[in-house]
């Protein structure tokens, strides 16, 4: 199950996973296209890792990692408690 999390401003939606067994978290990021139809990337965290990673500029990129670094806490948090709506109880 993947809950929504956060949409910036150039219409990048970010997703995550629950928490696996072995504690692991998939971040998804992805934007609309014209060209390529959708950019996307997905972070495991709690190790940061990168991985199909297709569309996204270094500088986008750049910014993506800033911001699941930025609130790393708080999705793991949320993982654990069924996403955002859970946790905050709507």
């Amino acid at each position: 199950m993947m809950y929504p999390f956060l949409t910036l401003d150039d219409g990048t939606e970010i997703v995550h996973s629950e928490m696996g067994s072995d504690g692991t978290v998939k971040v998804y990021m992805e934007r609309p296209d014209e060209k390529d139809c959708f950019h996307h990337a997905a972070c495991y965290l709690p190790d940061y890792r990168w991985e199909d990673v297709l569309g996204f500029s270094e500088g986008e990129l750049s910014r993506l990692r800033e911001v699941i670094e930025s609130t790393a806490h708080l999705i793991l948090q949320f993982s654990k408690e069924g996403g955002f709506e859970n946790a905050a109880s709507f």
